[in-house]
This record gives structure tokens, sequence and C-alpha cells, in this order.
């Protein structure tokens, strides 16, 4: 990309691919069960259509959609780097495969679908505890572990587990 049509310049290593969210007609270069591998006229890299950008509806394979060396219209939906390797993402239920028209132009559904896959990561490092409920004694019956709105015991009637060597006096084997 140049300066000249108002655009930033390619983040390190994504130079010569295809540019996000631009529409191409492609060749369908390898069908797995996940999705199928589309290679672009004029670039190298190939992309993948997941099977979850294949249609609106849902599909188990990706060969009820499409078959090797099928032109298929693709949308450009993700381009990353990880480690070494260059990915690009397309999308088919986001162009009309019989006119090549963008369906999703402002890219709304797009970017509903990758915020929804998005996993959550805490980066602090920080562990979760759970101190606070666990020293927390309920003041309906008295116990540890669980707050008063969560009670479902009568006020004033505690439960207290059995020790073991009891029940074997008494004979109740779990064998």
């Amino acid at each position: 990309m140049s300066d000249s049509d108002g655009q930033a310049h390619e983040p390190a290593g994504l130079e010569g691919l295809p540019p996000l969210h631009s529409i191409s007609k492609g060749e369908v270069v390898s069908v797995q069960t996940y999705g199928a591998f589309v290679r672009l006229p004029g670039y190298k890299k190939e992309g993948l259509v997941h099977v979850s950008e294949m249609s609106a509806s849902r599909v188990e394979n990706a060969s009820e959609i499409v078959d090797m060396g099928e032109k298929i219209w693709i949308k450009v939906i993700g381009r990353e780097i990880q480690g070494d390797k260059v990915k690009l993402s397309f999308s088919m239920k986001a162009v009309n495969q019989g006119t090549g028209q963008d369906l999703d132009p402002n890219n709304v559904n797009g970017d509903q679908d990758q915020r929804r896959r998005r996993k959550f990561r805490d980066h602090t490092g920080n562990r979760i505890t759970l101190e606070a409920v666990l020293n927390t004694t309920c003041s309906k019956c008295g116990c540890k572990g669980h707050f008063t709105k969560d009670c479902f015991s009568t006020p004033g009637l505690q439960y207290a587990l059995v020790p073991e060597e009891e029940m074997q006096r008494h004979g109740n084997n779990h064998c």
C-alpha cells in the first residue's frame, strides 16, 4: 500500500497479502472437514474458509458446500501472524456467490462473529480465590461457606457431616 491512497503502511509481515475486507474470486485448492483452502489469483498465500464462514446455516463438512477446483467468491476477514506463519481467513457467507456483491459492507456481522469467538484472557496472572465466600458465615444457619441469600436451611437448624468411623460402627458400608 502507498501513502497516496490514504491508508497506513502494512504491518511487518503482512505486505503482499490481499487487503482486509477485500472481495475476490478464488479457487478451492483443498477441502478438509473443517473448511476449504482457497488460492486467490496474484497471491502466493492460500486462506482458509472455515465451515462457520461458508453459510448462514450450520455446515458439518466443507465438502457439502465446495469441491476441489471450484471458483468461489470470498471476503478477507482476517490476516494475522502467528510465530513465523501468516494466516488468512476468508468468508463465503459475507459475499453473494452469484454476483460477488458484499453482503456485509460495513463488516458488522464479521465484527460480531469475531467478538463472539474471541476468548477472554486474563493477562494479569492473578489467581482468582474464593476466600470471601469460603470464610463467610451464614447468619441464617450459622454454617460457613455460603451467603445468607443462598441458604436453604431452616433458621437455627444446622447440618454436619457424619464422620466415617461412626458410619462404619452402625454397619453402613459403602461397598
